[in-house]
């Protein structure tokens, strides 16, 4: 069944309460590579929970990532799941996460764009509790086989990459368990996890979560250039461009400039392999 562009996106919001608590942030991180090492005061920040901060891509897992799988539950979206790809992912943050918490999410159908052989979707999520706004999220899904509508083709701008050396480049390593730790936040899909089903998508072994590098990306900008201080960020966006396994080692370039970072994300087992494009921190000053 073809995408309803027009129904998908006049469809009333849907609503759903979420909860979470410092085991639920602790996982989260612990599922992005935290806690290495253990004892490590820069890394018990995200471990410990008497010294706890919550890192602002927590957004995307809270309430096991319901915001993204209520948009794609909207009236005039009928696909098949085996065809859809996660294309990009932006937060903005309207104020730090708590440790502990309890708000309602509204998730809508924000855009549909027709790119021809694709149908991409802008899947909204919006989170507030009782003090207000916490956080909004896109989520930009590729449906393979959904264009040719008759839709508008919707943004293409890139990122330019800066024509200098980066500021700073680390290196993060993937565990080999690291994603069969980071589904138990939400994401069971077996892709990650079982060997014959990723042979069936097409990848010789399981590929790690792209939230997963998300999370991980970001957290390399906030303790490399930003003091670990997680408050600082008021928005994050990427552009999914490839995939990343497990036991590889991303690569993170990082261009500050006023109130941003920048970032490319790389594999660097395979000559530089891209992962991560037209990612950004927009920051706040210390």
């Amino acid at each position: 069944m073809p995408i309803d562009a027009n129904q998908a996106i006049s469809a009333e919001p849907r609503s759903a309460e979420i909860t979470w608590d410092h085991k639920d942030v602790q996982l989260y991180h612990l599922g992005l590579g935290a806690g290495t090492p253990a004892t490590d005061p820069d890394e018990l920040r995200y471990t410990l929970e008497s010294r706890l901060h919550v890192l602002p891509s927590f957004a995307t897992v809270a309430g096991a990532g319901m915001g993204m799988m209520g948009g794609l539950a909207a009236p005039g979206i009928d696909v098949d799941l085996a065809a859809v790809l996660h294309g990009g992912q932006r937060i903005e943050l309207h104020r730090p996460i708590p440790v502990k918490g309890r708000a309602v999410t509204t998730a809508r159908v924000a855009a549909v764009y027709d790119k021809g052989k694709a149908a991409v979707l802008v899947l909204r999520s919006e989170a507030a509790d009782d003090d207000g706004p916490l956080w909004t999220s896109d989520a930009e899904v590729y449906v393979r086989g959904e264009g040719g509508f008759g839709g508008e083709r919707g943004p293409s701008a890139r990122l330019e990459t800066p024509d200098r050396a980066p500021d700073r480049t680390v290196e993060r390593h993937v565990r080999e368990e690291q994603a069969l730790l980071y589904r138990l936040s939400g994401d069971w899909n077996p892709l990650h996890a079982d060997p014959e089903f990723a042979k069936l998508a097409g990848f010789d072994r399981p590929i790690l979560h792209g939230l997963c590098t998300y999370g991980m990306t970001l957290k390399a900008v906030a303790d490399t250039l930003l003091g670990g201080d997680v408050a600082r960020v008021r928005a994050y966006r990427t552009r999914f461009a490839g995939v990343a396994y497990p036991g590889e080692t991303l690569r993170i370039r990082m261009w500050e400039g006023p109130g941003r970072v920048q970032a490319v994300v790389t594999a660097a087992d395979r000559d530089d392999a891209p992962v991560l494009a037209d990612t950004l921190v927009e920051t706040a000053s210390s």
